[in-house]
């Protein structure tokens, strides 16, 4: 195994968003240096980076120069083009794998790779041509959900489909929203709950894990996130066993989120994979001795594995950009709130549905975190005394 590679190097995050910005900070905060790669001018990464390199992702002069002068490579999100990686691990390490990216990025590939290994999944078919459509209907049934099957998040690319007469409509839409025709037909779950399990993954085969975690969200974007999730413990175990065998299947070097659908008969089916810090394990800032950002951080570089224990129940809330819509929300407000902490992300325009920061809240039990941290949400609102 390769030496470990120490405070003072240069990091090189792939993306410039959120993650990356608390990923940057946390790699200054061990003496580490950080350089971002993206098409994007003073992002959330960029504006605490050392470097923020400006370009797009299929410039592969660019892309080469930027690998030359860091000592490893991460990411901060799935989309980015396979050939951006392959020019980069010419020159430097990148963790997790080219591999892995390029699996995690399409959903068809994923979904394919967790059926092969025997994990649980709902029911799909692909779909890359509307003939495709008859033969997908009657292998998933309905109700169903026809998905893009690359580059969608936060469910962009989703349609749910009722009805045969349906699945056309939602097809030409797809391609005429998104400008792609590939896509994926999977069965709709009737979950009783969504959760999520993050594993850090080191390139000994060591991991640690975060959850599970409950998530809950709205207009198909992560609204809160409740931990630990309140399930039986055989659940829990189960779900933190699923996440560590695909983690172990993928090979991941990294941090993986393995977000899961719990069934009504407490069966756990996987919903999706993401091969970086995700937004539902914000909460580990505050709550964990070790963050997930640091295990991102500590994975790429090759060193131990940080303690992930939880020390208080948490909650956490995204703040999107709906908020500013009648004006600077009243941090004042939200901040009064016991135990809450703010994350603001940066980022200079406020749009309905953008994730602009979270909030935070600690107590003694889950439930009681959840309530301070959606009062603090809802306090935000509160202008010259009134709700807004």
């Amino acid at each position: 195994m390769s030496a470990p590679i120490l405070p003072g190097a240069t990091i090189g995050i792939l993306g410039s968003g959120q993650l990356g910005r608390m990923l940057a900070l946390v790699a200054r905060r061990m003496g580490y240096r950080v350089a971002t790669y993206s098409p994007d001018r003073d992002s959330p990464t960029g504006q605490v980076a050392d470097r923020e390199v400006v370009a797009d992702y299929d410039d592969l002069d660019a892309v080469r120069a930027f690998a030359r002068h860091v000592e490893v490579v991460t990411f901060e999100f799935e989309n980015v083009p396979s050939t951006t990686v392959e020019a980069i691990a010419a020159h430097a390490p990148v963790r997790p794998s080219a591999a892995v990216l390029h699996m995690a990025q399409h959903r068809l590939r994923e979904k394919t790779f967790l059926a092969r290994h025997g994990f649980p999944v709902a029911p799909f078919a692909p779909v890359r041509e509307p003939a495709d459509l008859t033969p997908a209907l009657a292998a998933v049934g309905l109700p169903a959900v026809l998905k893009t099957a690359g580059f969608g998040y936060d469910g962009k690319g989703q349609f749910r489909v009722h009805t045969p007469a349906e699945a056309p409509l939602a097809l030409a839409t797809l391609r005429d929203t998104l400008g792609t025709g590939e896509a994926i037909l999977e069965a709709f779950v009737d979950f009783a709950a969504e959760l999520s399990v993050i594993v850090a993954r080191a390139a000994t085969g060591a991991t640690v894990l975060y959850g599970p975690v409950e998530n809950r969200h709205e207009r198909h974007i992560l609204d809160t996130t409740r931990a630990p999730a309140t399930v039986r413990p055989t659940v829990a175990a189960a779900a933190r066993e699923l996440a560590t065998d695909i983690a172990r299947a993928l090979d991941v070097v990294g941090v993986l989120c393995v977000e899961l659908f719990l069934t009504r008969d407490e069966r756990l089916v996987v919903n999706e994979l993401a091969p970086r810090p995700h937004n539902s394990g914000h909460y580990t800032i505050e709550a964990c001795l070790t963050s997930q950002f640091e295990q991102q951080l500590r994975t790429a570089c090759g060193l131990p594995l940080g303690d992930p224990t939880q020390l208080r129940p948490a909650a956490m809330a995204n703040l999107l950009g709906d908020l500013w819509q009648e004006g600077e929300p009243n941090w004042a407000a939200a901040l009064a709130v016991p135990e809450v902490k703010l994350h603001l992300y940066g980022k200079t325009e406020a749009r309905p549905g953008r994730k602009m920061g979270h909030l935070t809240a600690l107590a003694d039990t889950v439930e009681e975190a959840a309530t301070r941290v959606l009062g603090a949400r809802a306090a935000l609102t509160v202008r010259h005394g009134r709700p807004g």
